[in-house]
């Protein structure tokens, strides 16, 4: 059954960390995997455990210009033009993904645009990308997000099945949370879930069970020194914290819950 994730808060917050981890959880348990990063400066792929040489010649697809030429009839590098608004994407995910295990990893990129809200060739290509695998594809979809829902738009949010709000224990991060979950609801996305990070005791999971958010708390991973053992060595942090593993876990019956038809947002 297909499942398809947001995760979204401040930069620095730990979205990544989550996502690599819900990756991980769910390939272990046999399901396949997409997970899609959507940073400017994509760091996924080493925390999903993919090496050096898997990476070398991965491209987000936002600097694939003769891809973009291609599919949406319009060089990106050129100004002005006529293109495609709905290209053809369906052979992306294989083509251009690096592949471990049961898990695929894409990289969105950046566009480069000038004025908020300019339609390009590259953005029609990464949005009609976008729609495609959280609209079409069967499998578990992990979308990890640039501090926003900029990659999603009304019609292709309504396909997100849970949203997750990654904060730290800190007020500014739980700003971020109602920016994201006003944005969120704005474009027709209401099943959201909250997942604290980098608890470091009791005092910071009372801090997250006590956040005034209209959201649920979905669960807390805890501050590890396994995180920074995991970069060094190139090993998923899911396999170095048994502990990380298990909370993850709880996260996810959450996350499934919440996605089933009929359950309350």
């Amino acid at each position: 059954m297909g499942l398809k994730i947001a995760i979204s808060g401040k930069g620095g917050v730990g979205k990544t960390t989550l996502t690599s981890l819900l990756a991980a959880h769910y390939a272990s348990r046999g399901r396949q995997v997409l997970a899609i990063d959507a940073d400017p400066s994509p760091c996924l792929g080493p925390a999903l455990g993919f090496s050096e040489a898997q990476l070398l010649d991965l491209l987000p697809i936002s600097e694939m210009s003769e891809l973009i030429a291609e599919r949406t009839g319009s060089d990106p590098r050129a100004s002005g033009g006529v293109f495609k608004m709905n290209p053809r994407v369906a052979d992306i995910p294989e083509r251009f993904a690096a592949q471990r295990d049961n898990i695929r990893l894409l990289l969105l990129g950046a566009v480069q645009q000038g004025g908020s809200g300019c339609i390009c060739p590259a953005s029609a290509l990464l949005k009609q990308l976008v729609r495609h695998t959280l609209l079409e594809r069967d499998e578990v979809v992990l979308l990890d997000l640039y501090a926003g829902v900029e990659h999603l738009g009304r019609g292709t949010a309504e396909a997100v099945d849970v949203m997750l709000a990654v904060a730290e224990p800190t007020n500014r991060s739980l700003r971020t949370v109602r920016q994201v979950q006003v944005l969120a609801r704005d474009i027709g996305i209401e099943k959201l879930l909250l997942v604290g990070n980098k608890a470091a005791g009791a005092e910071d999971r009372a801090f997250f069970a006590g956040a005034e958010v209209n959201m649920p708390l979905a669960g807390c991973l805890e501050m590890t020194t396994a995180a920074m053992a995991a970069d060094r060595s190139g090993v998923p942090l899911y396999d170095l914290s048994p502990e990380l593993a298990r909370e993850v876990a709880l996260i996810a019956e959450a996350i499934e819950r919440l996605a089933r038809p009929g359950a309350p947002a």
